[in-house]
């Protein structure tokens, strides 16, 4: 009988969107093909330790309580699985002799669902590449170019895909000089304005500047989350609001994309409420857009994928002029996108002919596609 693929779903993070990690993880842990795969939970606490088995859990099943007294106690034998870990690079992920599951077996590939900070910016993928693991979504320097803003802004434009009008500040060029940060501004930018840290998922910090008394404020905010601030022009000037437009993306080297959706915010902006705390938001797919248009957003959420040398998985994000021109800008890229059965990303290929349960199925092959792929390089010099 064929040994079936053991699977380590990651989830919670040090990050900001911790909780939303815990909801995307729940759902795949339901719908995982049981069939062709066997799991192995495995969940990181707010502060970084790394917990498996009953403790990963609770994690999960929001008996923190538990979970933190276990740990106080400093009992690692107190739950089964927690003795497979420490703090620091967990032996769960040991490169040698292979990473080891509750019961003993080496996981065969991680399916990160971590979003935001140390979970889609690079750094848990190189822990993954040391460990010579396969592993779901994109590498290092992808999931760091899709993380950061800025650097994003400037493949895109390499690529000379059409962006909106942005500049970027640094925080310590804020603190020191606000008056001429306020007129960098205003000298290159149209107001209303969307400022941002560079680097943060799910819209944390972001707010619309209308005019120059708030844009302060703005930058106060965006400054709490990171060193780089983007400031980007509003698409649809100050008294209309920007379409917005959202594509998945799946595959490697050769991807393809999904039918075009659109969100219809509750707020002004799709704002981090907007995405999971209020009811207002409004999913269209597929989107009503000319077929010309369709086609256009989807070759760009592909060109998007290739530039950041993104894998496995994307969701692509648009702007559109609300009238005149109709003018198509491309808006980031998200390398870990929210992962229930009724977010956005499963959502769109749903609608394209691919079901939940397939698509994570999916997902895994292609990590195995890609470590296969990487397997063929050479890492030292031939004698």
């Amino acid at each position: 009988m064929k040994r079936k693929l053991r699977v380590g779903i990651l989830f919670g993070g040090r990050s900001g969107e911790h909780e939303v990690s815990l909801l995307s993880a729940a759902s795949i842990l339901q719908a995982i093909d049981r069939s062709k795969f066997d799991v192995t939970p495995i969940g990181i606490t707010k502060e970084g330790r790394w917990l498996a088995a009953a403790d990963a859990r609770g994690l999960l099943e929001g008996d923190s309580s538990a979970v933190a007294r276990r740990l106080r106690a400093g009992d690692p034998e107190a739950t089964p699985g927690a003795k497979l870990l420490h703090e620091g690079i967990p032996t769960l992920l040991a490169p040698m002799p292979g990473p080891q599951g509750p019961e003993g077996r080496a996981i065969d590939v991680i399916f990160p669902v971590l979003h935001g900070t140390f979970g889609e910016d690079g750094t848990i993928q190189g822990l993954f590449e040391l460990a010579g693991i396969a592993y779901v979504g994109s590498g290092v320097l992808g999931s760091s170019a899709g993380m950061d803003k800025d650097v994003m802004k400037r493949l895109f434009a390499q690529a000379e895909l059409p962006i909106v009008k942005h500049l970027t500040l640094l925080r310590g060029e804020w603190e020191k000089s606000p008056r001429k940060a306020v007129a960098r501004v205003e000298a290159a930018l149209d107001f209303p304005v969307f400022v941002k840290p560079a680097n943060l998922g799910s819209s944390v910090g972001i707010s619309k500047a209308h005019h120059r008394r708030e844009l302060p404020d703005a930058l106060d905010l965006a400054a709490k989350y990171d060193r780089k601030l983007i400031v980007e022009q509003g698409v649809g000037g100050k008294k209309l609001r920007a379409r917005e437009f959202e594509v998945g993306v799946l595959g490697n080297d050769d991807p393809t994309a999904s039918v075009v959706g659109e969100i219809i915010p509750g707020k002004e902006f799709y704002d981090y409420e907007a995405k999971y705390l209020s009811e207002g938001s409004v999913p269209v797919i597929p989107a009503k857009l000319a077929r010309a248009e369709a086609r256009q957003i989807r070759e760009m959420a592909v060109e998007a994928f290739k530039a950041c040398d993104l894998a496995g998985l994307a969701r692509v994000d648009f702007l559109m002029e609300p009238e005149g021109r109709r003018r198509i800008f491309l808006n980031e890229v998200n390398t870990m996108p929210g992962f229930t059965r009724i977010s956005m990303y499963p959502k769109l290929w749903e609608a394209t002919g691919i079901g939940y349960r397939d698509l994570i199925t999916r997902l895994i092959e292609l990590a195995l596609e890609r470590q296969a792929e990487k397997s063929r390089t050479t890492y030292s010099r031939e004698e």
